[in-house]
This record gives C-alpha cells, structure tokens and sequence, in this order.
C-alpha cells in the first residue's frame, strides 16, 4: 500500500507540531522557516498580516530547539490578532493612530502561549479597532472576496497555511465569521474564559478572545493552556441531544446556509443523535440590535474617548459614525440594552432544557464578493451577546464552491461538553 503524502511542515497542526517536534523529527526552527516561506510565496495576494520579523521567530525557534520542551506548545508558530498586545511586535489596530506602536508588555493570552512554548510568528490583520472597517486582507479561496472581519488576517492565515493557529476577538462575530468563509473552525469561549488583559476593548461587555485552527485537538490543545487546565474530552460517550435552532434570523439566510443547516441535521438525525427542533422566545429577536447597534456603539465611544478627543480625523468613517451615535445614545436606552441581554440570559437553562448543543446558521452564505464589507455579524452576535460558548465546523461548500460554516453553541460555562458535541458531529459531518 502506497504511503500517505508527507505534509509540508506549514501545514502541520498544532498538535502535530508538538508530536513531531518532541519525537526529534523535525525542529521548531524547520517549522518556522516553512511557514515563512509560505507567507512569501502568498502573503502578496492574501495580506493577512500587519506585521511579521522573521528574524525575531527564527531566534525564538533557534533557542527552543537548543533547551528543554517548553510546554504545551512548544515550537508552535501563532499568529495574534493585532489589537491584542505583544511585547516584542508592534501593535497598530488597523489605525494609522497607533502605527508603530510598541506596548511594554506582552497581553496575558500572549504571555501564556509563550510560556507554554508558542512562538508568535506575527501580528494578523484586523479591521480598524476591531470594527467593521476592512483592512487588505483577501479570502484565501477566492482574492475577489473577503475573508470575513475583524479577524480578517487571523482566518485567512490559519486557512491559507501559513501558520497552524491564531488568536481573534469577537465583540459581534469577529472570530465565527472569518472561519466560516475562510473554511477553518473558530471557537469563541464563554464570555471571559481568556483572560483579556492587554486587549483593546471595543465593547467590553462583550468582547471575547477566541481561536482559529484547522483542527477541533488544536483548539481543544490552545485552549488548555489558555485556561490552565486540561484538554477537552476526546469524546462524548453518546450520541448528542441537539437543538436546531434556525433563529429569529432564519428568512435573511441565503440558500447555502439554509441547505448546510438542514442536511446536517438530517444527516445528524441519521446517525442516531436525538434531534428537533428549538424555538428560541419571542424577545430573543432583539438581541442583534441590542449587541450591534446599541451596546456596541455606546460602549465604543466611552473606549476610543481618548482617539475621538485627540485624533478623530484619522478615524474611518465607518467607525466615527458608531463612535457620534455612541456619545449621543441616552445612557437609558444603553441599559435597556444590557438588561435584554441579562434577561434573555436568565432564560437559557430553558432554551437548553433537554439538549447538549443547538445547531445553528453561523453567516448568511458564501463570502461576499468585494473587499469593503466583512459580512452580516448577526447569526453570531446574538449569541456573543448571550454570553455562550460557540463554535464554527466548515462542513458544507456554496454554489461558487466556497466554504460555509455551521455553528454550534453550548450551555454557558460548559465549553467542554461543547467540545465533546463538536467533536461527535464532525466526525460525521466533515467533508
């Protein structure tokens, strides 16, 4: 029998990173050199990153390789969303305000990767300040299209090879999005899980860190050191409860999300997971608003006080019109805000009564043709503002042959039976 084609070493995982290098069989240093050569050969056309020196991760890999194993991950090379703080790199937040900017420190979420060995291979495309103002980054499957945002350069990077994870934000649907039209999986814990210092805050109340990869172990791996504990359960041990919950959203679906939805319930149901259908209540309709246009606005313009005051004009357009509807919202209609947010919290045990996981659309359909918008963060927001862990599988494909995600979400605080559920489904559903 023939033997497997070898992978090059930039399309390794995480996890095989790990293996291989403890194994003596390649060196963190071999890692880094393929995926910088693949950032050569195809960052010209995907621009996902704001920032790379390749001498300075060559360096961390040479002293990996001459001590002990590290930790966890130890030779793996990671990209960092660039509003997230990192000592040794600048940090601009997609603005000319911040370009150049060196923080002192690493953030946490930084700080922990390198402890357990990670080497940050450099700073990934974001939107402006994390907002919805792109930045060059293309769709690695199509440069006509966008990769999704505000981790733009974090999916298209993770699914272009050119590294095996990165760390995104999602304050609407900042990490989901990009992995669903990049065709990597994005997890995006329960609100809090990562420690955020060291973050640029667009929406505190709702601003998460979470993860891009190509594998359900490498985000299970990521995220073990990121909490300080163990790895997910490999298994669920039975067949998932699952909820189809095609939310209040459902009619502005495109057909290639409706289809992805339904064929994997049906094929779900098929393989013995007990399944029906979730109807999510009435006020529920109101959390987009609630997330996108009230709560992010208003607490966008209390964060950027200090850049509207100082250097408004070299704000988008985009974004200063979030930042003046900010500054003029009553602070009442902001805390009717976050008590529906509280309130529709308060009735998750029930929406959840009965399941271990609803499935969901996670975007409308394939990525959007053009470059100015990232897509629609409305089949993701209403869950980040809720609070819940959740999860993006690249199962299904568009009528232009373009990936399209599904979604899965968990009860709040058990993102390891999220794991479990995600790691069941994909075994039956990946392509």
């Amino acid at each position: 029998m023939a033997s497997p084609p070898t992978k090059a070493l930039n399309e390794l995982s995480a996890t095989e990173i790990v293996k291989r290098i403890a194994a003596g069989e390649i060196t963190a240093e071999q890692v880094v050199a393929g995926c910088l050569e693949r950032i050569a050969a195809r960052e010209s056309v995907v621009h996902a990153f704001a920032n790379v020196d390749a001498k300075l991760a060559l360096k961390a890999a040479r002293e990996l390789d001459r001590g002990p194993r590290r930790g966890a991950l130890h030779g793996v090379p990671i990209g960092i969303k660039d509003v997230i703080d990192t000592a040794d790199l600048p940090t601009e937040m997609g603005s000319p305000i911040y370009r150049g900017h060196r923080p002192t420190c690493d953030a946490a979420s930084v700080a922990l990767l390198r402890a357990a060995g990670a080497i940050i291979l450099g700073k990934t495309v974001t939107c402006e300040f994390a907002g919805m103002t792109a930045g060059p980054t293309t769709n690695p499957h199509n440069p006509a299209r966008t990769p999704g945002g505000s981790s733009s350069g974090s999916g298209a990077a993770v699914a272009d090879f050119m590294l095996a994870a990165a760390l995104g934000t999602q304050t609407g649907g900042s990490v989901l999005r990009p992995a669903a039209y990049c065709g990597v999986i994005g997890y995006k814990p329960t609100f809090g899980a990562f420690n955020r210092a060291g973050l640029k805050f667009a929406a505190e109340s709702l601003d998460t860190i979470g993860l891009l990869a190509r594998t359900l172990d490498d985000v299970a791996l990521i995220t073990s050191v990121l909490i300080g504990g163990k790895a997910a359960a490999a298994s669920l041990g039975a067949a998932p409860r699952i909820g189809l919950c095609r939310t209040p959203l459902w009619d502005t679906a495109q057909a290639e999300t409706k289809h992805a939805v339904e064929d994997a319930a049906a094929r779900l149901a098929k393989a013995a997971a007990a399944l029906r259908d979730v109807t999510l209540p009435a006020d529920f309709a109101g959390l987009k608003t609630a997330a996108r246009e009230t709560i992010n606005n208003y607490e966008r313009s209390k964060s950027m006080a200090a850049e509207w005051a100082s250097r408004a004009a070299e704000i988008s357009p985009k974004l200063s019109r979030c930042i003046k509807l900010g500054m003029e919202m009553p602070h009442e209609e902001y805390l009717g805000a976050i008590a529906l947010g509280e309130s529709c919290r308060a009735r998750l045990p029930d929406v959840f009564e009965g399941f271990d996981v609803l499935l969901a659309p996670c975007v409308q359909g394939e990525a959007p043709l053009g470059l100015d918008s990232t897509g629609d963060p409305g089949f993701q927001a209403i869950w980040t503002i809720l609070h819940v862990p959740a999860m993006s599988l690249p199962t299904h494909r568009g009528p232009n042959g373009l990936p399209v995600g599904i979604q899965l979400v968990g009860h709040r605080y058990d993102d390891q039976r999220l794991f479990a559920c995600a790691r069941w489904i994909w075994e039956r559903l990946a392509c």
